[in-house]
């Protein structure tokens, strides 16, 4: 993606201001041979050094201890006590069901336990009489004043009397059990918090009828999130824990820096992928639980080379060319001073018109927006937009104007437009699924066309008005 995506820049974004009708800088050129206007471009001074080699993937946001709510019993709903977005303690009630029908219970249960105890009471009274009477039995057995069958008899009864004890005592046992059981039914009439955090996803209505398979609420703590991603098996060998990873929020268009925290050592046979999760603290609350969020990893650095934007990187449709355009005497026979930070409302002056030439590069390494390459040299000035109004070729010469930019705001307009293009890929996902799953009804015609359009369309290379905009060359 990151090599397409500076493709995408935009002159009217770059160039603000800079077209006028005193310098017809966005005019294109004219045809071969006619009279030529002299075209406008931007261009940054390439560096020397190193740059970090990166993963890029797409990872799901989820809150710490994220878990879903659902009853343990079935019962309509008596009252809704949490809403989304509300914090609760652990063991606040979020829910209450009717409890009447588990009350019942409870009665019934107190009743059998009462009986079951009343039932061992009697076995054990009954036992002890039995056992008084062997005992008597015994003696006068032993003066010859009872018979040995009488005696037999007796022990008999013992048994049978010890074994209706146990029998009645087990009862006990079991109803007190019971009566244990529909006590906790009734006390999860009232639906409790298991963890500390946050209250979202709410699908619970009063009246309605819920059981264990009805999804109430989703909570989690939100103060540090975990962002998962998927490493396929190409990363297994780059992606470990402690690495720098750089997480790209869409909808606030900003970077958080963080560390893998661990990687799944197995490959899932479904996704062919394992899992990495990377926690961040989230005290603002700039995480949302389910967001897609687009992740770069840093796994190692090149060597040092020199180093230009990507989006200086050109290749030419027509021939197949690969290379970037350099303006040789800028900065040696045409003087021109390097800004050091810039100004929308005051953006640095064009050139004079300089010659501009096409060198073949060859890429070393790519990473951050950025790629080392050899075939230019540190301190030469490439053309970063507006290459499609110059020419590869070596016979011809292009003349252009030339406005000098600082890194740092080449580099924030690529990840601006990094994360334009990842909004619209999300959404674009998100209708897919919609359509799918019979979320939303099935727009066709004009319509769908027109977005799908918006989703993939390419800056066209010059405006009707003259106005400069990014090559729509692809790489």
């Amino acid at each position: 993606m990151s090599r397409i995506l500076p493709l995408l820049l935009t002159g009217a974004l770059l160039l603000g201001g800079c077209s006028s009708s005193s310098d017809n800088s966005g005019e294109r050129r004219g045809e071969r041979g006619g009279e030529q206007s002299t075209p406008s471009v931007e261009a940054v001074q390439a560096r020397y050094g190193s740059l970090p080699l990166e993963e890029q993937m797409s990872g799901t946001v989820e809150a710490q201890n994220q878990v879903t709510i659902s009853p343990q019993i079935q019962a309509p709903v008596e009252a809704v006590l949490a809403q989304n977005g509300d914090y609760v303690e652990q063991g606040d009630p979020l829910a209450r069901l009717q409890d009447d029908q588990y009350r019942e219970r409870v009665r019934q249960a107190e009743a059998s336990l009462r009986i079951a105890r009343a039932d061992a009471k009697s076995a054990r009274a009954n036992l002890r009489e039995l056992q008084a009477q062997l005992k008597r039995t015994q003696r006068l057995a032993e003066q010859d004043f009872e018979s040995e069958q009488r005696l037999e008899t007796l022990r008999a009864q013992v048994s049978q009397a010890d074994a209706q004890v146990e029998r009645a005592e087990a009862q006990v046992a079991q109803a007190e059990a019971t009566l244990d059981e529909r006590q906790a039914d009734l006390q999860r009439t009232v639906v409790r918090a298991p963890i500390s955090g946050q209250v979202g996803n709410r699908n619970v209505q009063v009246g309605q009828r819920v059981g264990p398979d009805t999804q109430l609420y989703t909570m989690g703590n939100l103060e540090s999130v975990r962002v998962e991603v998927g490493v396929t098996d190409r990363m297994i060998g780059r992606i470990e824990a402690g690495q720098t990873a750089r997480i790209t929020v869409p909808s606030a268009d900003t970077v958080v820096t963080a560390e893998v925290t661990r990687l799944s050592p197995f490959i899932s046979n479904e996704s062919y992928s394992a899992e990495a999760e990377i926690e961040v603290q989230n005290p603002g609350g700039l995480f949302k639980s389910g967001m897609f969020v687009q992740v770069e990893v840093a796994y190692a650095e090149s060597q040092k080379a020199t180093l230009v934007p990507l989006s200086a990187i050109y290749e030419d449709p027509s021939t197949g060319a690969r290379g970037v355009f350099v303006a040789p005497t800028l900065g040696t026979e045409l003087p021109v001073e390097t800004p050091d930070s810039y100004d929308p409302e005051n953006p640095p002056p064009l050139t004079q018109p300089t010659p501009t030439r096409f060198r073949d590069v060859e890429i070393l390494a790519e990473g951050q927006q950025l790629a080392g390459v050899r075939g230019v040299e540190a301190g030469d000035w490439v053309v970063t937009v507006g290459q499609n109004l110059l020419s590869t070729s070596a016979d011809e010469r292009v003349d252009a104007r030339v406005r000098p930019l600082p890194w740092s705001r080449l580099m924030a307009l690529q990840r601006l437009q990094d994360t334009d293009l990842l909004r619209r890929i999300l959404k674009r996902q998100q209708r897919m699924a919609e359509r799918r799953f019979g979320n939303a009804p099935d727009t066709s015609g004009a319509d769908t066309t027109q977005s799908s359009a918006a989703d993939t369309q390419t800056a066209p290379d010059e405006q009707s008005d003259g106005s400069l905009t990014a090559p729509t060359a692809s790489r």
